[in-house]
C-alpha cells in the first residue's frame, strides 16, 4: 500500500471510529478487511488505551459500566428489538469471556486452537424473557469482572494475544476494553416505553464476529 492510498483509507476509518464509537468502527474495519488500517485503528482505539491501564483499572471500569448497563436494561421496554439488543450484548460478552479464559491458559470448549468459534453459540435462547435477559446481563458482566481479577492475579506474558474473529489478535487488556466499549455503545440502543414510538437503531450484525 502506497503512502497516498494508505492515507486515503485511514481518514474514513478514523472518522468512523471517532464519530460513532468502537463497535461501529470495528464493524467498518471487519467489513473492509484492510490489514494495515485495521492494525492502526485497533492499536489506537484498543491496545494503547488498555495498555496504559492495569487489570484492576479495567475491572473497575467494567463494574461501573455494569451499573450503567443494568440501569438501561431496567428502563427498557419489553419489545423484540430491545430483547435482541440484550441478547447481542450478552452473546458477545460470553464469547469474549471464552477468549479471556484462553489468555488465562484455560482450555476452551467448542473453539478452534487459535480461537475461531462464532459468537452465536453464546447468545441466550430466543424464548428468554426480558426479565431473564436483565438477570443474565448482570450475571455475565459479573463474570467478566471476575476474569479481570483473575488476570490481575495471573497476568499473561507481555505481548500475548488471543484472536478476535474480525479484529485480529488482541491482548487480554484490549479484550477487556473491547467488551466494555461494545456493551456501552450497544446498550444505548435500548428504548423505554416512551421512546418505542421512535424508530430503533438496528443492532449492527457486522460488528459481531461471525
Amino acid at each position: 500500500m502506497t503512502k497516498s492510498s494508505s492515507n486515503k483509507t485511514l481518514v474514513p476509518a478514523l472518522i468512523t471510529v471517532a464519530g460513532v464509537g468502537l463497535a461501529a468502527g470495528a464493524a467498518y474495519l471487519a467489513r473492509q478487511r484492510k490489514g494495515e488500517v485495521k492494525e492502526f485503528v485497533v492499536s489506537r482505539v484498543l491496545e494503547a488505551p488498555a495498555g496504559r491501564s492495569s487489570y484492576t483499572d479495567l475491572g473497575q471500569g467494567l463494574e461501573r459500566g455494569g451499573i450503567a448497563l443494568a440501569g438501561r436494561a431496567a428502563r427498557a421496554a419489553d419489545t423484540p428489538a430491545n430483547r435482541e439488543v440484550l441478547s447481542h450484548i450478552i452473546g458477545i460478552e460470553r464469547w469474549g469471556q471464552n477468549r479471556l479464559r484462553m489468555a488465562l491458559g484455560q482450555r476452551l470448549h467448542g473453539s478452534g486452537p487459535h480461537g475461531s468459534d462464532s459468537y452465536h453459540a453464546y447468545r441466550p435462547a430466543q424464548d428468554v424473557t426480558l426479565a431473564e435477559l436483565r438477570n443474565l446481563l448482570s450475571q455475565t458482566r459479573s463474570g467478566t469482572v471476575d476474569l479481570a481479577r483473575q488476570l490481575h492475579a495471573n497476568p499473561p506474558e507481555d505481548g500475548a494475544t488471543v484472536n478476535h474473529n474480525g479484529l485480529g489478535p488482541l491482548t487480554a487488556k484490549a479484550w477487556l476494553r473491547y467488551l466494555t466499549q461494545h456493551a456501552d455503545l450497544e446498550s444505548r440502543r435500548l428504548r423505554g416505553e416512551k421512546d418505542t414510538a421512535r424508530p430503533q437503531d438496528e443492532v449492527m450484525p457486522e460488528a459481531a464476529p461471525s
